[in-house]
């Protein structure tokens, strides 16, 4: 390999939204994260709504109203 074109491997810690820390190694200092494998729900088996930029409240509000009835029969 090359020398100087590589950059510079460290400790780096990383943050989870849900308070979690824990350290590898990465080329950043420090990582944040949303959703970590201690909170994930495919690891934890509990369905959780993580919503970082409101889908889930523009999805409702799209799709509210008359759109989920069923159609009336003639």
């Amino acid at each position: 390999m090359k020398k100087g074109i590589h950059p510079d491997y460290q400790d780096c810690e990383v943050t989870c939204g849900c308070g979690h820390k824990f350290t590898t190694k990465s080329t950043q200092k420090e990582i944040h994260t949303e959703i970590c494998g201690f909170c994930h729900p495919f690891y934890t088996g509990k369905q959780k709504f993580v919503d970082a930029a409101g889908r889930i409240e523009k999805f409702q509000k799209k799709f509210a109203g008359d759109y989920f009835k069923k159609p009336a029969k003639k």
